[in-house]
């Protein structure tokens, strides 16, 4: 058993047990939930804390009922998960802590989950369980950035196949204040306007936006993504992507920026930008 005593546990088994009678009839499905994850469904698991009854989800599980999948109802609700689950039972409201304790009591009870929906037709039930996706605040950036150097740096260490080409090991970039900073305009430029392109609205290219702060560019490449939530999801998409990985894993790239930026409107996804760049030396020439 988790946590407790085989004598502990029979001992909180008969408690429940007796405010699982206690329930009234015609008690709430989400008040059902909020027994069971005090109670660690009769100690088998540890408590969780109570949840967030939430109108979106409500919505999300009856376009759930009416055939959409949990994930893409969750989704078009607006309802911004990033950890969802889903149980469906059938049988009275007024055996709800019974049916959900036997159908999925690990789902209902996980402590990761924070908000709840559920619609009711009959004598069926669906429920959505979720947490919320929150946004790295900007003062994650170094850290993030930080990441990404080591995710890059260790896949340049060991060399890559990127498609039908293979790349030896390369050595590695360090990060640039300066790089970082046109990253984040752009981000935030594509995230502001809702659009994704390498060229800015106002016609630019990646190195065109890296000459006009002043940096000594001899060569620069740019990846961009959006969607990605973490600096590990984020590289690996671009090492799955031939162009992106050759950028990657090209040796004469010495220095890189990443950013990212949160969206606006309909799209409240990331959006990502990598600058990587080959600086001239100092008082050298391209060639």
């Amino acid at each position: 058993m988790n946590h407790l005593s085989h004598a502990q546990f029979w001992r909180l088994l008969v408690l429940l047990t007796g405010l699982w009678a206690a329930v009234p009839a015609g008690a709430d499905t989400v008040a059902a939930v909020q027994l069971l994850r005090e109670g660690g469904c009769g100690g088998i698991l540890p408590p969780a804390r109570p949840l967030h009854h939430e109108a979106l989800l409500d919505r999300a599980a009856q376009q759930w009922a009416a055939g959409s999948s949990p994930t893409a109802a969750t989704r078009r609700s607006g309802y911004e998960a990033e950890a969802t689950a889903a149980v469906h039972v059938s049988g009275p409201e007024s055996s709800a802590v019974e049916l959900l304790r036997r159908s999925d009591c690990r789902a209902v009870t996980d402590g990761a989950l924070r908000d709840i929906g559920v619609y009711r037709h009959g004598q069926d039930t669906w429920l959505l369980l979720a947490s919320r996706y929150v946004v790295p605040a900007r003062s994650q950036g170094p850290v993030l950035a930080a990441r990404a150097l080591q995710l890059v740096n260790e896949v340049r260490a060991r060399g890559a196949r990127c498609g039908e080409r293979s790349f030896a090991p390369a050595p590695p970039v360090t990060l640039s204040g300066t790089l970082a900073g046109v990253a984040l305009g752009h981000a935030s430029d594509m995230a502001e306007h809702n659009y994704f392109e390498h060229q800015d609205l106002a016609g630019r290219s990646p190195a065109d936006r890296v000459r006009a702060v002043g940096y000594p560019e001899k060569l620069v490449g740019e990846n961009i993504a959006y969607g990605p939530k973490s600096a590990e999801e984020v590289v690996q998409g671009w090492l799955a992507s031939p162009g992106h990985c050759e950028n990657i894993m090209d040796p004469r790239f010495a220095e890189m920026g990443i950013a990212y930026a949160a969206g606006h409107s309909s799209k409240r996804g990331l959006y990502w930008v990598q600058l990587l760049a080959a600086p001239r030396p100092a008082g050298g020439r391209d060639g």
